[in-house]
């Protein structure tokens, strides 16, 4: 992934699923509209791995605010693309969060290295502790460490082929597919580490704009009958893997 990556941003994300029929049938639609991010144009499929660890405290507070529909809330993750330990790829410590109706999200690079794929749970945190450049990211981190004890518990692993419109470059869109989620406490699990796939069968298209849909994008809402979802994929993986259930 480009280490030129934007640090921070708050913008709209609107998501939707799409059984593989309906997707193929609007990505040819979308051709029209929209071109490949630069960085996957002369990427085989077009598309690249996202590999997210989660935290949460004991209690899965941050899972429970989404799944009780707080309008306020956020959660950290480590984030990178790639899931081999000794590649020269960015890791991003991030918090990314919900203010109403915006997402909002901040990273900080973390520097990385190849002992962290034998680095788990608290001894993951101090690394990540030490790694992180001073600043409110790191702040936030460690205060969140101590005062609620969050911890490493979930990964999810997804293919992104992401597109960009040709008239206005905040528009985005990205199809993520082949969702797997595992339950570990570390960056590069071991194959002994249960998962599970999520929505199999089944992409999830994101929507990212800083200000409104275009009207094209409108048509293509209509024409395909296209309905929004609350869509989280660290929630669904937590559901999946029966690390906690949707009440």
């Amino acid at each position: 992934m480009a280490t030129t990556t934007k640090l921070h941003f708050s913008r709209f994300e609107f998501k939707y699923l799409l059984p593989l029929a309906l997707r193929q049938e609007v990505e040819a639609e979308l051709a029209h509209f929209v071109d490949f991010d630069p960085f996957v144009a002369k990427q085989p499929d077009h598309c690249y791995l996202v590999r997210s660890l989660y935290w949460d405290d004991d209690r899965l507070s941050a899972f429970q605010n989404k799944i009780d529909g707080q309008m306020v809330r956020s959660k950290f993750r480590i984030r990178t693309y790639t899931d081999d330990p000794q590649a020269p790829v960015p890791r991003f410590l991030e918090i990314k969060g919900r203010h109403n109706n915006l997402v909002v999200k901040h990273r900080t690079p973390i520097d990385a290295g190849v002992e962290e794929s034998m680095v788990r749970g608290d001894d993951l945190a101090e690394l990540v502790m030490t790694r992180c450049p001073e600043g409110p990211i790191h702040q936030e981190f460690m205060f969140q460490r101590y005062r609620r004890r969050i911890k490493p518990y979930c990964l999810i692993d997804y293919q992104r082929r992401p597109y960009v419109s040709r008239f206005d470059p905040d528009f985005r869109l990205t199809f993520d597919s082949e969702l797997q989620a595992t339950q570990t406490d570390c960056l590069f699990p071991k194959t002994t580490d249960r998962s599970r796939r999520i929505v199999p069968g089944y992409t999830v298209m994101e929507v990212k704009f800083r200000h409104h849909l275009p009207s094209w994008f409108h048509r293509i809402i209509q024409g395909y009958q296209l309905r929004r979802l609350s869509f989280s994929k660290i929630c669904e993986g937590t559901i999946v893997l029966e690390i906690a259930e949707d009440d």
